[in-house]
């Protein structure tokens, strides 16, 4: 949440400076609250493993946050029951005139093809554009964040000659950023894929800037400068266990697969896996939350409106929720 302080305190410049948020007393009391609508598009097999993780985190904000689960219409889930997805999922096309302060898009276990080969890319296409008018800030993970570095810049992805299992260290590149406040300089991120994105490309992109990165994972966190786009190529929602489930799923299935790197106690497997990415999961959700909730309009519909720099033009009572000016 913001901190509210009285007008013209100079700190106010020092705390923006920081990318911290502060408002002032007339701004604070003209501020409307209404819970943020989140949309997550869940791509990944198991669903109720994922969007549990994915709330986890998210229930760790101070903030009301409404969730809406979309599913895919054109693939078929093969692995969580058609009870469940009825129950709360549901397709695309039933959200067309929907409006999300933020949306997640999840990963995929499809980095094996090439993303036009995927049997739903035509349909993801087509919600990764209408997200660009219907939802002001959208967090890709994984297979999601290649596809959307790959739909909105044309990054492509490249194979890895073994996959990239573990826990990795990544080193910040702007301490003061809004999505990584608060982060240690350096911190752990859970990786699994077969695949990286081309960081080459990447660099070349003036549109995207790089927050954190590994040497051996290459870049982390990507956003666009205004943070309308998010890309995270690891798994910061990933539990304590999933990696170990992982690994002994390959193991039993005679798939090549080596032990993740820097999880397991003294790298044994019969020891316990050690957490070590929860508190800047935690830090990293709230911040993009609260992020979102101070730069999105009160009247939803308005994000449409919304300038590139994330400040909005005035509603019909003559001011808009963002305190940026």
């Amino acid at each position: 949440m913001p901190i509210n302080i009285q007008n013209g305190l100079p700190a106010k410049t020092i705390l923006e400076n920081e990318k911290i948020f502060a408002i002032e007393d007339d701004s604070a009391r003209k501020q409307r609250v209404r819970p943020i609508q989140m949309v997550i598009l869940n791509l990944m097999p198991k669903k109720i493993e994922t969007e549990t993780q994915i709330l986890r985190l998210i229930s760790k904000s101070p903030l009301q946050v409404s969730i809406d689960l979309m599913k895919i219409d054109s693939h078929k889930s093969k692995n969580t029951s058609e009870e469940h997805l009825v129950k709360f999922y549901k397709d695309y096309h039933t959200f067309l005139n929907n409006y999300y302060d933020c949306m997640i898009v999840t990963g995929a276990p499809v980095e094996h093809l090439e993303f036009e080969e995927v049997d739903y890319w035509k349909e993801l296409c087509e919600i990764m554009e209408w997200s660009k008018t219907h939802v002001y800030s959208v967090m890709h993970i994984c297979w999601g964040a290649q596809a959307g570095l790959y739909y909105h810049y044309g990054i492509k992805k490249q194979m890895l000659s073994e996959k990239m299992f573990g826990i990795f260290t990544h080193h910040l590149e702007d301490e003061y950023d809004f999505l990584t406040n608060g982060f240690d300089e350096y911190h752990f991120t859970p990786h699994s894929r077969h695949t990286k994105i081309d960081e080459e490309a990447l660099l070349k992109d003036k549109r995207l800037v790089v927050l954190s990165k590994g040497e051996k994972t290459g870049s982390n966190i990507i956003v666009t400068k205004d943070y309308r786009q998010i890309f995270v190529t690891g798994h910061f929602e990933y539990g304590v266990e999933t990696l170990s489930q992982e690994y002994f799923r390959d193991l039993n299935e005679g798939k090549p697969i080596h032990i993740p790197e820097n999880y397991f106690l003294n790298d044994d497997p019969e020891q316990k896996p050690i957490l070590k990415w929860r508190s800047h999961a935690n830090l990293l959700y709230r911040n993009w939350l609260n992020y979102v909730y101070q730069l999105t309009p009160y009247v939803i519909e308005n994000i449409q409106n919304v300038d590139p720099i994330g400040t909005s033009k005035k509603d019909e009572h003559g001011y808009s929720k963002a305190f940026i000016k």
